[in-house]
C-alpha cells in the first residue's frame, strides 16, 4: 500500500538506503517519505543503527604451549552519517569483524604465558579494540566496546591448575602447622625449665629447713642431756629416720621394696657375708 502511494515509512533507530534507477541518493531518516516509484526511485534497503554484540570464540596456544578458547565480546554499531559505506562497503559486517578479532588474538596470545593470558586479558581486549576501531571506521561502523568475556583453557590443563594451587596451599597449611608445633614445643620446653627451676628451689630450701631442723635438735639435745655429743645425737635421729621409713614400707601391703647395704665398704660386707655362709654349709655337708 505505501508502494502504491509512493510513501514509505522507515522505523525509529534505522535509515533507508534511497536509490534512484539503481544508484545511491539519500539516506532516509525515521519517519515517513514520499517515494515516487515511476521516477526510479526506490529504498535499496534498510540500515539499522541500534548497538549490536557479536561474540567471537577464538582457538589459540599461549608462549607455553597451552591451548585456550578466548572468548571475545564486540559491541559496535552503524554511524548514521556513514550509513551509505556501512550498507555498501561490506556484504557480511559480522564475518569481516570475527576476521580482524582472531588475527589479533592470534598475534597477542602466543606472546604470553598462560597465568599472563588472565592477567592482561584488558590489554588484549585494548589491542582488539584499537585493531577494529581502525579497521570498522572506513566501512561506516564504531567499535563501541571489547571485552574478553571468557578464557578457557583445556579441561585437563584447568584441572593441573588447580592441583598446583591446592598442593602450595597444602604446602603453606603444613608450614603454618610446623611453626605452630614449633611454638608449642618451645613453650613446653620453656615451661618444664621452669618447673624444673622452681622444683630445685622447692629442693634446696626442704634441705635447708632439714638442715636447720637436725642443727636446733642437736643444740637442744645437748642442752637437756649433758654428757652427749653431736655425734650420737645424730646418730639417734639416723636410726629413727630408718626406723620411720622401715614403718612406712610395711605399712604397704604392696611393696616389693628391698634395703641392702651399699658402698665399697657394705660391698665387702656382704661378700664376706656370703662367703662365711658358703664356708659354714661346706662344713655342715662333711660332718
Amino acid at each position: 500500500m505505501g508502494n502504491l502511494f509512493c510513501c514509505i515509512q522507515v522505523d525509529q533507530s534505522t535509515v533507508a538506503i534511497k536509490e534512484t534507477f539503481g544508484k545511491f541518493e539519500d539516506v532516509l531518516e525515521p519517519g515517513c517519505h514520499f517515494l515516487p516509484w515511476c521516477l526510479g526511485q526506490q529504498v535499496a534497503g534498510h540500515l539499522s543503527l541500534r548497538l549490536q554484540q557479536l561474540d567471537v570464540r577464538c582457538e589459540t596456544k599461549t608462549k607455553d604451549n597451552v591451548f585456550v578458547n578466548v572468548v571475545a565480546s564486540i559491541q559496535y554499531r552503524a554511524l548514521a552519517n556513514k550509513a551509505n559505506d556501512a550498507f555498501y562497503k561490506l556484504s557480511n559486517t559480522r564475518s569481516q569483524i570475527q576476521a580482524y578479532v582472531f588475527d589479533v588474538i592470534r598475534a597477542s596470545v602466543p606472546k604470553l604465558l598462560l597465568d599472563d593470558v588472565f592477567e592482561q586479558k584488558n590489554e588484549i581486549a585494548q589491542a582488539v579494540e584499537e585493531e577494529l576501531e581502525k579497521a570498522m571506521s572506513a566501512y561506516g561502523f564504531e567499535i563501541v566496546q571489547t571485552l574478553i568475556v571468557d578464557i578457557e583453557p583445556d579441561e585437563h590443563v584447568k584441572r593441573a591448575m588447580n592441583e598446583i594451587n591446592a598442593a602450595a596451599r597444602m604446602r603453606l597449611a603444613a608450614n603454618e602447622k610446623a611453626e605452630a608445633e614449633k611454638i608449642l614445643q618451645i613453650k613446653r620446653a620453656e615451661g618444664e625449665a621452669e618447673a624444673k627451676y622452681l622444683s630445685g628451689l622447692g629442693i634446696a630450701r626442704q634441705r635447708q629447713a632439714i638442715v636447720d631442723g637436725l642443727r636446733d635438735s642437736v643444740l637442744g639435745f645437748s642442752v637437756n642431756v649433758p654428757g652427749t655429743t653431736a655425734k650420737d645425737v645424730m646418730d639417734m635421729v639416723l636410726v629413727t629416720q630408718y626406723f620411720d621409713t622401715m614403718k612406712e614400707i610395711g605399712a604397704s601391703s604392696k611393696s616389693s621394696a628391698v634395703f641392702i647395704p651399699h658402698g665399697p665398704g657394705a660391698v665387702r660386707d656382704v661378700a664376706t657375708q656370703i662367703r662365711d655362709g658358703l664356708l659354714q654349709g661346706s662344713f655342715a655337708e662333711q660332718s
